[in-house]
């Protein structure tokens, strides 16, 4: 487990036989342009549908800080939140969409899914997401 990973925590879902979806918004999320070594700063948008476990917000907010001095592209460290996630709370379904602000007049987007094996075989399930 990477060490970034370790510190999110989770806690028992209490309606795993029910699929519903999860929405957490961070707006203050910051890292660092590995180029230029200015700070990028983001809302991070995450929304999963719980398998067994939730994530705890305390936890969560303390791993995206966790990224703050980080020089990281956009594109892996939305990635990298994902898999982290994914590892550590095997959702059913996740996504997370990652709004990075405006810098030198380009505004940045990059949205990352996955789709459990068991709800993959069932596209119908996310039909509503």
């Amino acid at each position: 487990m990477s060490e970034k990973r370790d510190l999110l925590e989770t806690f028992e879902n209490q309606y795993p036989e029910r699929d519903y979806i999860i929405e957490h918004v961070a707006p203050e999320f910051t890292s660092l342009c590995p180029k230029t070594g200015q700070p990028d700063f983001a809302t991070i948008n995450l929304e999963y549908i719980p398998d067994e476990l939730c994530i705890e917000l305390k936890s969560y907010k303390i791993y995206l800080n966790s990224f703050r001095n980080d020089g990281i592209y956009f594109e892996s460290v939305t990635n990298q939140i994902l898999d982290d996630l994914v590892e550590v709370l095997q959702p059913r379904y996740m996504q997370i969409i990652a709004d990075f602000n405006v810098r030198g007049g380009i505004s940045s987007s990059v949205e990352v899914e996955y789709f459990s094996e068991e709800y993959l075989e069932d596209e119908e399930d996310f039909s509503n997401i």
